[in-house]
Protein backbone atom coordinates (compact mmCIF):
# COMPACT_ATOMS: atom_id res chain seq x y z
CA UNK A 1 0.00 0.00 0.00
CA UNK A 2 1.39 3.34 -1.28
CA UNK A 3 2.35 5.62 1.78
CA UNK A 4 -0.05 8.93 2.04
CA UNK A 5 2.97 11.31 2.80
CA UNK A 6 5.24 10.15 0.34
CA UNK A 7 6.00 13.58 -1.59
CA UNK A 8 4.60 13.18 -5.41
CA UNK A 9 6.11 15.63 -8.06
CA UNK A 10 3.93 19.39 -8.07
CA UNK A 11 3.55 20.13 -11.61
CA UNK A 12 3.69 23.55 -13.42
CA UNK A 13 -0.13 23.89 -13.49
CA UNK A 14 -0.62 22.84 -9.99
CA UNK A 15 1.81 26.05 -8.30
CA UNK A 16 -0.84 28.30 -8.06
CA UNK A 17 -2.73 26.16 -5.19
CA UNK A 18 -0.09 24.93 -2.37
CA UNK A 19 -0.41 21.32 -2.74
CA UNK A 20 1.82 20.70 0.19
CA UNK A 21 0.17 20.48 3.60
CA UNK A 22 2.30 18.53 6.15
CA UNK A 23 4.08 16.44 4.09
CA UNK A 24 7.58 16.85 3.20
CA UNK A 25 9.01 19.43 0.67
CA UNK A 26 11.30 17.89 -1.69
CA UNK A 27 14.81 19.93 -2.52
CA UNK A 28 13.14 20.52 -5.99
CA UNK A 29 10.65 21.92 -4.48
CA UNK A 30 12.77 24.51 -2.51
CA UNK A 31 12.43 28.36 -3.54
CA UNK A 32 12.74 31.47 -2.12
CA UNK A 33 14.89 34.48 -0.57
CA UNK A 34 16.38 34.71 3.04
CA UNK A 35 15.63 38.48 3.76
CA UNK A 36 11.40 37.63 2.80
CA UNK A 37 11.60 36.20 5.97
CA UNK A 38 11.77 39.93 7.25
CA UNK A 39 8.99 41.60 5.94
CA UNK A 40 7.41 38.37 6.17
CA UNK A 41 7.77 38.42 10.11
CA UNK A 42 7.79 41.63 10.59
CA UNK A 43 4.27 42.71 9.11
CA UNK A 44 2.89 39.13 10.54
CA UNK A 45 3.76 40.83 13.97
CA UNK A 46 2.37 44.60 12.62
CA UNK A 47 -1.01 44.30 13.82
CA UNK A 48 -3.06 45.68 16.18
CA UNK A 49 -3.26 43.39 18.93
CA UNK A 50 0.54 43.53 19.32
CA UNK A 51 -0.25 47.24 20.15
CA UNK A 52 -2.62 45.98 22.51
CA UNK A 53 -0.01 43.92 23.87
CA UNK A 54 1.87 47.63 24.76
CA UNK A 55 -1.32 49.17 26.34
CA UNK A 56 -1.36 46.74 29.19
CA UNK A 57 1.38 48.31 31.08
CA UNK A 58 -0.28 51.84 31.56
CA UNK A 59 -3.29 49.96 32.26
CA UNK A 60 -1.88 48.55 35.42
CA UNK A 61 -0.46 52.48 36.31
CA UNK A 62 3.36 51.80 34.75
CA UNK A 63 4.25 54.79 32.69
CA UNK A 64 5.10 55.11 29.41
CA UNK A 65 8.62 55.00 29.87
CA UNK A 66 8.94 52.01 31.98
CA UNK A 67 6.48 49.79 29.86
CA UNK A 68 8.20 50.55 26.97
CA UNK A 69 11.54 49.40 28.69
CA UNK A 70 9.28 46.05 29.73
CA UNK A 71 8.23 45.83 26.13
CA UNK A 72 11.98 45.88 24.88
CA UNK A 73 13.77 43.65 26.58
CA UNK A 74 10.40 41.09 26.99
CA UNK A 75 9.92 41.37 22.86
CA UNK A 76 13.40 40.77 22.32
CA UNK A 77 13.54 37.79 24.51
CA UNK A 78 10.41 36.31 23.13
CA UNK A 79 11.56 36.96 19.57
CA UNK A 80 15.07 35.24 20.22
CA UNK A 81 13.65 31.59 21.11
CA UNK A 82 10.98 31.93 18.36
CA UNK A 83 13.44 33.48 15.72
CA UNK A 84 16.12 29.76 16.58
CA UNK A 85 12.66 27.78 15.13
CA UNK A 86 13.15 29.17 11.69
CA UNK A 87 16.50 27.11 11.15
CA UNK A 88 14.30 24.19 11.50
CA UNK A 89 12.30 24.84 8.41
CA UNK A 90 14.73 24.61 5.60
CA UNK A 91 17.05 21.71 7.76
CA UNK A 92 13.84 19.39 7.84
CA UNK A 93 11.54 20.28 4.91
CA UNK A 94 8.42 20.13 7.31
CA UNK A 95 6.18 22.65 8.97
CA UNK A 96 7.12 23.70 12.49
CA UNK A 97 4.61 21.30 14.89
CA UNK A 98 4.38 18.14 13.05
CA UNK A 99 8.19 18.01 13.80
CA UNK A 100 7.01 17.99 17.60
CA UNK A 101 6.59 14.30 16.72
CA UNK A 102 10.26 13.19 16.95
CA UNK A 103 10.48 14.67 20.98
CA UNK A 104 6.49 13.81 21.44
CA UNK A 105 5.76 10.93 19.58
CA UNK A 106 3.14 11.08 16.47
CA UNK A 107 -0.09 10.94 19.33
CA UNK A 108 1.97 12.23 22.55
CA UNK A 109 2.44 15.74 20.36
CA UNK A 110 -1.38 16.32 20.99
CA UNK A 111 -0.44 17.89 23.87
CA UNK A 112 1.04 20.80 22.32
CA UNK A 113 -0.74 20.51 19.48
CA UNK A 114 -3.79 21.15 21.46
CA UNK A 115 -2.53 24.34 22.46
CA UNK A 116 -1.32 25.43 19.33
CA UNK A 117 -4.80 25.34 17.88
CA UNK A 118 -5.41 27.06 20.54
CA UNK A 119 -3.29 30.29 20.03
CA UNK A 120 -4.07 30.22 16.16
CA UNK A 121 -7.99 30.45 16.46
CA UNK A 122 -7.18 33.01 19.71
CA UNK A 123 -5.29 35.45 17.80
CA UNK A 124 -8.08 34.87 14.63
CA UNK A 125 -11.00 36.03 16.53
CA UNK A 126 -8.80 38.81 18.12
CA UNK A 127 -8.21 39.65 14.43
CA UNK A 128 -11.69 39.78 13.15
CA UNK A 129 -12.89 41.90 15.84
CA UNK A 130 -10.41 44.55 15.37
CA UNK A 131 -10.27 44.24 11.93
CA UNK A 132 -14.43 44.79 11.55
CA UNK A 133 -14.08 47.42 13.72
CA UNK A 134 -11.44 49.12 11.39
CA UNK A 135 -14.13 48.54 8.03
CA UNK A 136 -17.17 50.11 10.55
CA UNK A 137 -15.12 53.40 10.46
CA UNK A 138 -16.44 53.53 7.00
CA UNK A 139 -18.63 50.48 5.91
CA UNK A 140 -22.26 49.87 7.26
CA UNK A 141 -22.80 46.46 8.47
CA UNK A 142 -22.50 44.71 12.32
CA UNK A 143 -20.09 41.76 12.56
CA UNK A 144 -23.13 39.46 11.89
CA UNK A 145 -22.13 40.57 8.60
CA UNK A 146 -18.56 41.50 8.58
CA UNK A 147 -17.16 38.41 10.85
CA UNK A 148 -17.76 35.92 7.96
CA UNK A 149 -17.03 38.28 5.28
CA UNK A 150 -13.33 38.88 6.68
CA UNK A 151 -13.29 34.99 7.87
CA UNK A 152 -13.60 33.74 4.47
CA UNK A 153 -11.29 36.27 2.89
CA UNK A 154 -8.70 34.57 4.93
CA UNK A 155 -9.65 31.32 3.88
CA UNK A 156 -9.53 32.04 0.74
CA UNK A 157 -5.98 33.60 1.32
CA UNK A 158 -5.14 30.12 3.29
CA UNK A 159 -6.09 27.78 0.29
CA UNK A 160 -3.89 29.73 -2.22
CA UNK A 161 -1.47 28.98 0.57
CA UNK A 162 2.56 29.62 1.37
CA UNK A 163 3.85 32.14 -1.87
CA UNK A 164 0.33 34.24 -1.54
CA UNK A 165 1.04 34.42 1.86
CA UNK A 166 4.50 35.45 1.49
CA UNK A 167 3.88 37.91 -1.35
CA UNK A 168 1.06 40.04 0.63
CA UNK A 169 3.00 39.90 3.88
CA UNK A 170 6.56 41.53 1.67
CA UNK A 171 4.53 44.23 0.15
CA UNK A 172 2.42 45.56 3.15
CA UNK A 173 5.38 46.00 4.71
CA UNK A 174 5.90 49.00 2.22
CA UNK A 175 2.46 50.08 3.21
CA UNK A 176 2.58 49.60 7.23
CA UNK A 177 6.06 51.67 7.34
CA UNK A 178 4.95 54.59 5.86
CA UNK A 179 1.66 55.30 7.70
CA UNK A 180 3.16 54.30 10.73
CA UNK A 181 6.33 55.84 10.96
CA UNK A 182 4.24 59.32 10.36
CA UNK A 183 1.38 58.16 12.87
CA UNK A 184 4.64 57.88 15.09
CA UNK A 185 6.13 61.18 14.85
CA UNK A 186 2.47 62.44 15.42
CA UNK A 187 2.02 60.99 18.43
CA UNK A 188 5.80 61.84 19.94
CA UNK A 189 5.59 65.45 18.83
CA UNK A 190 1.76 65.69 20.07
CA UNK A 191 1.90 64.13 23.60
CA UNK A 192 5.63 65.75 24.11
CA UNK A 193 4.24 69.35 23.36
CA UNK A 194 1.59 68.18 26.10
CA UNK A 195 -1.13 67.38 23.63
CA UNK A 196 -1.91 63.73 25.69
CA UNK A 197 -5.24 63.15 27.60
CA UNK A 198 -3.89 62.54 30.86
CA UNK A 199 -3.71 58.70 30.40
CA UNK A 200 -3.30 56.09 33.37
CA UNK A 201 0.84 56.16 32.93
CA UNK A 202 1.49 59.99 32.23
CA UNK A 203 2.65 60.49 35.73
CA UNK A 204 5.66 58.66 35.48
CA UNK A 205 4.71 55.56 37.58
CA UNK A 206 6.85 52.67 38.53
CA UNK A 207 5.42 49.58 39.95
CA UNK A 208 7.56 46.57 39.96
CA UNK A 209 4.58 44.29 39.44
CA UNK A 210 3.10 45.78 36.48
CA UNK A 211 6.98 46.09 34.94
CA UNK A 212 7.19 42.36 35.07
CA UNK A 213 3.34 41.99 34.05
CA UNK A 214 3.92 44.24 30.74
CA UNK A 215 7.22 42.15 30.21
CA UNK A 216 5.82 39.01 30.63
CA UNK A 217 3.46 39.87 27.94
CA UNK A 218 5.77 40.85 25.38
CA UNK A 219 7.75 38.16 25.82
CA UNK A 220 5.02 35.98 25.41
CA UNK A 221 3.46 37.24 22.46
CA UNK A 222 6.37 36.75 20.82
CA UNK A 223 7.31 33.68 21.70
CA UNK A 224 3.81 32.54 20.84
CA UNK A 225 4.86 33.27 16.91
CA UNK A 226 7.03 29.90 17.44
CA UNK A 227 4.77 27.86 16.59
CA UNK A 228 4.66 29.13 13.25
CA UNK A 229 7.78 29.73 11.59
CA UNK A 230 9.40 26.52 10.26
CA UNK A 231 5.62 26.66 8.18
CA UNK A 232 7.03 29.46 6.20
CA UNK A 233 10.52 28.35 5.92
CA UNK A 234 10.34 25.21 4.79
CA UNK A 235 10.28 26.26 1.39
CA UNK A 236 13.55 27.38 1.50
CA UNK A 237 16.40 25.30 0.26
CA UNK A 238 18.48 22.37 2.54
CA UNK A 239 21.65 25.03 2.69
CA UNK A 240 20.31 28.27 3.61
CA UNK A 241 22.57 29.86 5.79
CA UNK A 242 21.35 29.26 9.32
CA UNK A 243 22.56 32.46 10.88
CA UNK A 244 21.50 35.17 8.31
CA UNK A 245 17.69 32.87 8.25
CA UNK A 246 17.61 33.59 12.04
CA UNK A 247 18.78 37.48 11.89
CA UNK A 248 16.38 38.16 9.37
CA UNK A 249 13.26 36.66 11.24
CA UNK A 250 14.82 38.09 14.83
CA UNK A 251 14.92 41.29 13.32
CA UNK A 252 11.45 41.40 11.47
CA UNK A 253 9.50 39.96 14.52
CA UNK A 254 11.31 42.25 17.05
CA UNK A 255 11.39 45.15 15.23
CA UNK A 256 8.07 45.14 14.58
CA UNK A 257 6.83 44.43 18.40
CA UNK A 258 9.29 46.85 20.10
CA UNK A 259 7.82 49.46 17.74
CA UNK A 260 3.50 48.62 18.07
CA UNK A 261 3.99 47.43 21.53
CA UNK A 262 5.94 50.37 22.58
CA UNK A 263 3.64 52.92 20.27
CA UNK A 264 0.66 51.05 22.40
CA UNK A 265 2.23 52.26 25.79
CA UNK A 266 2.71 56.10 24.27
CA UNK A 267 -1.05 56.16 23.40
CA UNK A 268 -2.20 54.02 26.40
CA UNK A 269 -0.32 56.43 27.98
CA UNK A 270 -1.67 59.71 27.16
CA UNK A 271 -5.31 58.97 26.06
CA UNK A 272 -7.77 57.94 28.50
CA UNK A 273 -9.21 54.56 27.79
CA UNK A 274 -7.75 54.20 24.42
CA UNK A 275 -8.77 51.31 22.40
CA UNK A 276 -6.41 50.25 19.27
CA UNK A 277 -9.17 51.55 16.38
CA UNK A 278 -9.66 54.69 18.39
CA UNK A 279 -6.67 55.65 19.49
CA UNK A 280 -4.99 55.12 15.70
CA UNK A 281 -7.90 57.07 13.66
CA UNK A 282 -7.45 60.15 16.94
CA UNK A 283 -3.18 60.22 16.19
CA UNK A 284 -3.93 60.20 12.44
CA UNK A 285 -6.51 62.72 12.47
CA UNK A 286 -4.03 65.08 13.98
CA UNK A 287 -1.73 65.23 10.53
CA UNK A 288 -5.44 65.79 8.77
CA UNK A 289 -8.60 64.84 8.69
CA UNK A 290 -9.22 61.34 7.32
CA UNK A 291 -5.43 59.75 7.66
CA UNK A 292 -6.61 58.33 10.86
CA UNK A 293 -9.10 56.14 8.58
CA UNK A 294 -6.60 55.66 6.09
CA UNK A 295 -4.41 54.15 9.15
CA UNK A 296 -6.83 51.89 10.30
CA UNK A 297 -7.60 50.48 7.29
CA UNK A 298 -4.00 49.28 6.07
CA UNK A 299 -3.85 47.83 9.79
CA UNK A 300 -7.22 46.28 8.24
CA UNK A 301 -5.35 45.00 5.32
CA UNK A 302 -2.69 43.56 7.21
CA UNK A 303 -5.26 42.06 10.10
CA UNK A 304 -7.03 40.28 7.02
CA UNK A 305 -3.40 38.53 5.75
CA UNK A 306 -2.58 37.87 9.67
CA UNK A 307 -5.76 35.67 9.49
CA UNK A 308 -4.90 33.48 6.65
CA UNK A 309 -1.66 32.99 8.21
CA UNK A 310 -3.21 32.07 11.29
CA UNK A 311 -6.01 29.92 9.91
CA UNK A 312 -2.97 28.44 7.53
CA UNK A 313 -1.39 26.84 11.04
CA UNK A 314 -4.41 26.11 12.33
CA UNK A 315 -5.10 23.84 9.60
CA UNK A 316 -1.85 22.24 9.05
CA UNK A 317 -1.52 21.79 13.56
CA UNK A 318 -5.23 20.15 12.72
CA UNK A 319 -4.36 18.17 10.30
CA UNK A 320 -1.03 16.87 11.93
CA UNK A 321 -2.89 15.90 15.30
CA UNK A 322 -5.98 13.71 13.40
CA UNK A 323 -2.80 12.39 10.92
CA UNK A 324 -1.09 11.08 14.37
CA UNK A 325 -4.00 8.88 15.16
CA UNK A 326 -5.68 8.17 11.77
CA UNK A 327 -3.24 8.49 8.77
CA UNK A 328 -4.94 10.47 5.80
CA UNK A 329 -3.62 11.92 2.87
CA UNK A 330 -3.35 15.95 3.33
CA UNK A 331 -4.53 16.64 -0.31
CA UNK A 332 -5.82 20.09 -1.28
CA UNK A 333 -9.21 18.84 -0.64
CA UNK A 334 -8.62 18.39 2.81
CA UNK A 335 -7.09 21.70 3.31
CA UNK A 336 -9.91 23.44 2.39
CA UNK A 337 -12.15 21.15 4.33
CA UNK A 338 -9.60 21.57 7.54
CA UNK A 339 -9.24 25.58 6.94
CA UNK A 340 -13.56 25.26 6.64
CA UNK A 341 -13.64 23.76 9.99
CA UNK A 342 -10.77 26.36 11.52
CA UNK A 343 -13.35 29.75 9.72
CA UNK A 344 -16.24 27.95 11.36
CA UNK A 345 -15.06 27.60 14.23
CA UNK A 346 -13.24 31.22 14.94
CA UNK A 347 -16.71 32.59 13.52
CA UNK A 348 -18.87 30.89 16.19
CA UNK A 349 -16.33 32.17 19.10
CA UNK A 350 -15.98 35.92 18.13
CA UNK A 351 -19.58 35.78 18.11
CA UNK A 352 -19.42 34.73 22.00
CA UNK A 353 -17.49 37.00 23.19
CA UNK A 354 -18.30 40.64 24.51
CA UNK A 355 -16.84 43.57 22.70
CA UNK A 356 -14.54 44.47 25.40
CA UNK A 357 -12.05 42.57 24.84
CA UNK A 358 -8.63 44.26 26.55
CA UNK A 359 -9.06 42.00 29.88
CA UNK A 360 -9.85 38.84 27.70
CA UNK A 361 -6.97 39.26 25.39
CA UNK A 362 -4.47 40.12 28.76
CA UNK A 363 -5.44 36.62 30.10
CA UNK A 364 -5.28 34.97 26.36
CA UNK A 365 -1.45 36.08 26.08
CA UNK A 366 -0.58 34.82 29.20
CA UNK A 367 -2.36 31.35 28.54
CA UNK A 368 -0.08 31.33 25.43
CA UNK A 369 3.12 31.77 27.21
CA UNK A 370 2.20 29.32 29.99
CA UNK A 371 0.83 26.60 27.18
CA UNK A 372 4.31 26.76 24.69
CA UNK A 373 7.22 27.90 26.86
CA UNK A 374 7.53 24.52 27.89
CA UNK A 375 7.11 23.07 24.23
CA UNK A 376 9.60 25.40 22.59
CA UNK A 377 12.73 24.35 25.51
CA UNK A 378 11.86 20.90 24.50
CA UNK A 379 11.85 21.50 20.74
CA UNK A 380 14.77 23.79 20.53
CA UNK A 381 16.89 21.47 22.55
CA UNK A 382 15.99 18.67 20.94
CA UNK A 383 16.85 20.31 17.60
CA UNK A 384 20.02 21.94 18.66
CA UNK A 385 21.39 20.33 21.51
CA UNK A 386 20.29 16.47 21.41
CA UNK A 387 19.44 15.86 17.66
CA UNK A 388 21.70 18.52 16.16
CA UNK A 389 18.99 19.10 13.17
CA UNK A 390 19.19 15.45 12.44
CA UNK A 391 16.10 14.04 12.01
CA UNK A 392 14.56 10.32 9.91
CA UNK A 393 12.04 12.64 8.48
CA UNK A 394 10.23 9.56 6.73
CA UNK A 395 9.72 8.14 10.36
CA UNK A 396 8.19 11.33 11.82
CA UNK A 397 5.22 10.02 9.99
CA UNK A 398 5.44 5.80 10.98
CA UNK A 399 3.47 5.88 13.65
CA UNK A 400 4.98 2.52 14.24
CA UNK A 401 8.86 3.98 13.56
CA UNK A 402 11.60 4.65 16.15
CA UNK A 403 9.83 8.19 17.70
CA UNK A 404 6.78 6.02 18.30
CA UNK A 405 3.33 6.84 19.27
CA UNK A 406 3.81 8.15 22.74
CA UNK A 407 7.45 9.72 23.27
CA UNK A 408 7.64 9.90 27.18
CA UNK A 409 10.93 12.34 27.16
CA UNK A 410 8.92 15.13 25.50
CA UNK A 411 5.66 14.28 27.27
CA UNK A 412 6.83 14.30 30.62
CA UNK A 413 9.58 17.46 30.61
CA UNK A 414 6.48 19.17 28.49
CA UNK A 415 3.79 18.27 31.95
CA UNK A 416 6.76 18.66 34.29
CA UNK A 417 7.61 22.33 33.25
CA UNK A 418 3.91 23.33 32.94
CA UNK A 419 3.63 22.00 36.67
CA UNK A 420 6.39 23.93 37.47
CA UNK A 421 4.88 27.12 36.29
CA UNK A 422 1.51 26.45 37.90
CA UNK A 423 2.92 28.22 41.31
CA UNK A 424 3.47 31.22 39.64
CA UNK A 425 0.65 31.89 37.73
CA UNK A 426 -1.23 35.34 37.42
CA UNK A 427 -4.37 35.79 35.47
CA UNK A 428 -7.51 37.56 36.36
CA UNK A 429 -9.31 33.71 37.44
CA UNK A 430 -6.04 32.58 38.94
CA UNK A 431 -2.67 33.60 41.52
CA UNK A 432 -0.48 31.00 42.36
CA UNK A 433 1.03 30.98 45.66
CA UNK A 434 4.31 32.45 44.30
CA UNK A 435 2.81 35.07 42.27
CA UNK A 436 0.82 36.17 45.17
CA UNK A 437 3.95 36.92 47.59
CA UNK A 438 5.60 38.28 44.69
CA UNK A 439 2.82 40.47 44.49
CA UNK A 440 0.62 39.27 41.49
CA UNK A 441 4.36 39.27 39.67
CA UNK A 442 4.35 36.33 37.07
CA UNK A 443 7.60 34.99 35.80
CA UNK A 444 6.52 31.42 35.24
CA UNK A 445 8.39 31.49 31.77
CA UNK A 446 11.44 31.00 33.37
CA UNK A 447 11.03 28.40 35.25
CA UNK A 448 8.82 26.44 32.68
CA UNK A 449 11.80 27.08 30.13
CA UNK A 450 14.61 25.89 32.57
CA UNK A 451 12.73 22.64 33.37
CA UNK A 452 11.20 21.29 30.80
CA UNK A 453 14.24 22.20 28.55
CA UNK A 454 16.29 20.53 31.77
CA UNK A 455 14.75 17.52 31.83
CA UNK A 456 14.29 17.03 28.21
CA UNK A 457 18.63 17.07 27.73
CA UNK A 458 18.76 15.14 30.81
CA UNK A 459 16.38 12.46 29.94
CA UNK A 460 17.85 11.92 26.34
CA UNK A 461 21.48 11.06 27.08
CA UNK A 462 20.51 7.34 26.86
CA UNK A 463 18.83 7.94 22.86
CA UNK A 464 20.24 5.30 20.82
CA UNK A 465 22.00 7.43 18.32
CA UNK A 466 22.76 4.37 15.92
CA UNK A 467 19.44 3.25 15.30
CA UNK A 468 18.41 7.10 14.38
CA UNK A 469 21.10 7.39 11.98
CA UNK A 470 20.54 3.91 9.41
CA UNK A 471 16.67 5.15 10.00
CA UNK A 472 17.95 8.53 8.38
CA UNK A 473 19.98 6.77 5.15
CA UNK A 474 16.77 4.65 4.83
CA UNK A 475 14.66 8.30 5.24
CA UNK A 476 16.31 9.74 2.76
CA UNK A 477 16.33 7.28 -0.04
CA UNK A 478 12.55 7.07 0.31
CA UNK A 479 11.62 10.58 0.49
CA UNK A 480 13.99 11.81 -2.52
CA UNK A 481 13.73 8.76 -4.18
CA UNK A 482 9.80 9.11 -4.28
CA UNK A 483 9.98 12.80 -5.32
CA UNK A 484 11.61 12.47 -8.84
Amino acid sequence: MPDPHQPLPVLPRERLIEQRSIDYVPRAERHGKLWHQGPFWFTGNFVLPTMVTGFIGPSLGLSSGWSMLAVVLGACFGTFFMAFHANQGPRMGLPQMIQSRAQFGSQGAIVPFAATVFVYIGFMVFDTILATQGLQLMLPGDKTLWYPILIALSIIIAVIGHDLLHLVQRWLTYALIVVFALLTTIAVVSFSAGGGGGGAGDAGAWDPTAFLIQFSLAAGYNISYAVYVSDYTRYLPENASAPTLISWVYAGAALSAVWLMSLGALLASNIPDADAIGAVKEIGDRLFPGFGTIAVLVSTAALISIMGVNAYGAMLTGTSAVDGFRRIRPTVRLRVIGLTVVGLATLLIALLIPDDYLGAFNDFVILMLYFLVPWTAVNLVDFYFVRHGKYAIAEIFNPRGIYGRWAWRGVVAYLAGFAAMIPLFSTTFYVGPVAEALGGADVSFIVGLVVAGGLYALFSRNLDRDVEAEARRRSELELEGAAR
